[in-house]
């Protein structure tokens, strides 16, 4: 990796021809809409990094910030209150006033893709700023991964394979000279309609990161 990588891209960044695409017709067709790259939220302090897939369309890239928007914030912020990782009142806007406590929030990949779907090459693409920003957390302890692709972001970037650590919801991963990293099916609407996860389920996982970090 290049070493003046910064762990945020350019608000313009290039680096993913079909993600740039589709934010350039997103700007067009939702002049009000962040449209960008959307930035990690909360401070360089925290113990606790979570990793989501990407911003959702109507979600992180019409507010500029992870999570807010749509319902998977909705879940997301939610716990985060319940479990003191955030403080304030969560009213899916980038200036409802909340603020993380000892969190962090950060997407796997940056840009808004169609359909929420990345591709693989996107993922390996942005792996670079999450490399930086795992870095750059100089009291980090734990990372919680919302789903598979998270996960493999997350192990990526920090050198490790996948194989050795395999994605399981409420698995926590002891890994050699780096955070612990934890599990969770993705907060999505689709995951809690199905029944895929539940709040009890998702709590669970931070009770877990609780207990750990103490």
């Amino acid at each position: 990796m290049n070493g003046d990588v910064s762990a945020a891209p350019d608000h313009d960044c290039p680096l993913c021809p079909r993600l740039a695409a589709f934010r350039s017709a997103n700007q067009q067709a939702h002049p009000d809409f962040f449209n960008a790259p959307v930035p990690s939220f909360g401070g360089t302090g925290a113990r606790l990094l979570i990793v989501g897939l990407a911003p959702g369309l109507k979600g992180a890239n019409r507010t500029g910030r992870p999570f807010t928007g749509d319902y998977a914030g909705d879940l997301l912020y939610a716990t985060l209150l319940k479990f003191g990782f955030a403080r304030g009142h969560y009213n899916r806007r980038s200036d409802d006033g909340v603020r993380l406590a000892d969190c962090r929030i950060t997407n796997a990949v940056r840009c808004v893709p169609p359909e929420n779907k990345p591709l693989t090459e996107e993922i390996a693409i942005c792996r670079r700023f999450l490399e930086v920003e795992l870095a750059s957390l100089e009291r980090l302890e734990a990372v919680l991964a919302l789903g598979a692709i998270a996960h493999g972001a997350v192990l990526g970037a920090l050198g490790l394979r996948k194989g050795h650590y395999p994605f399981a919801h409420g698995a926590l991963h002891e890994l050699p000279n780096a955070p612990l990293l934890a599990d969770s099916y993705h907060c999505s609407r689709y995951n809690t309609n199905t029944g895929r996860l539940t709040a009890a389920m998702f709590e669970a996982v931070f009770t877990e990161l609780n207990n750990r970090l103490g």
